[in-house]
This record gives C-alpha cells, sequence and structure tokens, in this order.
C-alpha cells in the first residue's frame, strides 16, 4: 500500500502539455500531472520520459494519469498504484502530440 497519500494536492496543470516537450520541441506520448505542485510531464513512453524526470528531481512522490484525465495515480516511491481523492480537470484542450 502507498504510504504518501499525504503528497497528494488538488493542484492546477502549470502548462497544456509537457512543460518540457513544450520548451524543446518534442513530442510526447501521454501526460502525467504531479498531484504535489502541478507539473505536467511526459510518460516514460515518451522518449522525454519528464515525469519521470521531474519526480527524480523534487521527489514528489504520486501522479495522476491526465491525457486525458484517467481517474488513476501513480506512488513512484512505493511502486503502487493510488486512488485519487479527486481527478484534475483539463485546462482547455490539450495539444496532441506523437
Amino acid at each position: 500500500m502507498c504510504t504518501h497519500h499525504n503528497f497528494i494536492r488538488t493542484v492546477t496543470p502549470k502548462t497544456r502539455g509537457c512543460e518540457e516537450c513544450l520548451e524543446q520541441g518534442m513530442t510526447w506520448v501521454h501526460l502525467r500531472l504531479c498531484r504535489e505542485c502541478g507539473h505536467v510531464g511526459c510518460c516514460d513512453q515518451s522518449e522525454g520520459q519528464h515525469a519521470t524526470v521531474h519526480f527524480r528531481q523534487t521527489r514528489h512522490p504520486i501522479i495522476e494519469g491526465y491525457d486525458p484525465p484517467e481517474g488513476w495515480g501513480w506512488c513512484y516511491i512505493d511502486e503502487e498504484i493510488v486512488d485519487l481523492p479527486d481527478q484534475t480537470p483539463q485546462v482547455g484542450p490539450i495539444p496532441r502530440y506523437a
């Protein structure tokens, strides 16, 4: 069982796509939302793997499947699916890549 539920916050996504991919002109497959700070990063099937990079840099443990909002969470530390108390709504349409 995940022991990091206390890190789950209600957040506003900082960008409408992967923050780093948008800056670098890269593409993504799926998006992941940090439920501690609102960072939007790409999944591990994407070239940049920016959601995981964000976790390694910040140690923010909980992400939400966000492309489209999928209703599931993941804890990087415990490597467990997490039940989220709510789903984060999209901020406008998300651009499609990959």
